[in-house]
């Protein structure tokens, strides 16, 4: 299933799912459904419940998606961490930024708290940091959290695993570069604005992408044995102005998400429903791992485009 948040002709904010070209509205398929995607993750085995025994997916749609305007799936995460979970991204940027790669950055997933409050749907307007010189993206993958837990192990991950949804980590590299020569991560280089979109697809509709992964992929670091361990065969592409820039492959992710909600629960930390985890950046999926070269940094006017196989294309413009 596709749930997207979405308004429509009046202005009402409505949740509910895609079925073709159109949508089907939570409460005008059932009243007993919540009208906000946070409620609905909160208990969604009851409201799923509801929808299958009611045969609702096989409704009609209420809006066609020309007379509705998608918006972030989820309005309101009640956390949003950040990892760098790919090697080909971690090692590119850091050439560009003139650092070496950290030996822990392969003992460990690493991640950042960005804003949760900062949240931009499908075709938002996202305007550029004041003075900003190098504006770019960064074409990720995100896992939705459908139920909370503590200590979660990874072979017991896929029980608190709701959803996926495309991530477009704007970022202002002059701001990040300032801030990374002090360790504490990046601030305000990322906080302004964060875009997923345009739908969340709930985990069962991914278990047709789950691979396998050789060691092959990355013979000089990789030492996790062959394993099915949340890796998804998943095409990933980047575009600005129509132009591609990227074409990756999630199942290229060194840290998997199994790992990397471990590694966020570990320590009595509680884990929720409606948190989210970006994966980090594909290999190739942001122009400062090619110093710009492939694309200059983002002006006004730039359309961008991410895609993602088996979710859709998150398109924002540059103000």
């Amino acid at each position: 299933m596709k749930l997207v948040t979405f308004q429509n002709n009046i202005g009402a904010v409505k949740i509910g799912w895609l079925k073709g070209n159109g949508v089907i509205a939570m409460q005008k398929a059932d009243a007993s459904l919540p009208n906000d995607m946070l409620s609905f993750i909160d208990d969604h085995e009851t409201y799923f419940k509801i929808i299958k025994d009611n045969n609702l997916e096989n409704l009609a749609p209420h809006y066609q998606l020309s007379e509705v305007k998608l918006l972030a799936p989820l309005t309101n995460p009640r956390s949003f961490r950040d990892y760098v979970a790919f090697e080909e991204h971690m090692l590119n940027a850091s050439k560009s930024f003139g650092h070496t790669v950290s030996p822990e950055w392969y003992n460990i997933p690493i991640f950042y708290f960005t804003n949760h409050q900062a949240i931009y749907g499908p075709e938002a307007e996202i305007k550029r940091p004041e003075k900003e010189s190098k504006f770019d993206i960064e074409l990720e993958l995100a896992v939705i959290m459908g139920k909370k837990g503590k200590d979660i192990q990874v072979e017991n991950v896929d029980d608190y695993i709701f959803g996926y949804t495309i991530f477009n980590d704007w970022t202002a590299r002059a701001i990040q570069r300032q801030e990374m020569t002090v360790p504490l991560g990046p601030h305000k280089g990322k906080d302004f604005a964060n875009a997923i979109g345009p739908c969340i697809v709930t985990k069962d509709e991914f278990e047709k992408y789950r691979c396998t992964i050789s060691r092959e992929m990355h013979p000089e670091h990789l030492q996790m044995p062959q394993t099915t361990d949340g890796r998804f065969d998943l095409k990933m592409i980047a575009r600005i102005n129509g132009k591609t820039i990227c074409e990756g492959n999630y199942k290229t992710v060194y840290w998997t998400f199994p790992q990397m909600i471990k590694r966020a629960s570990e320590n009595n930390v509680q884990l929720m429903p409606g948190d989210i985890l970006g994966s980090g950046t594909v290999g190739w999926g942001s122009l400062i791992e090619n110093n710009f070269s492939v694309h200059r940094p983002l002006e006004p006017g730039d359309e961008v485009e991410l895609e993602i196989e088996g979710i859709g294309v998150l398109r924002n413009k540059v103000v």
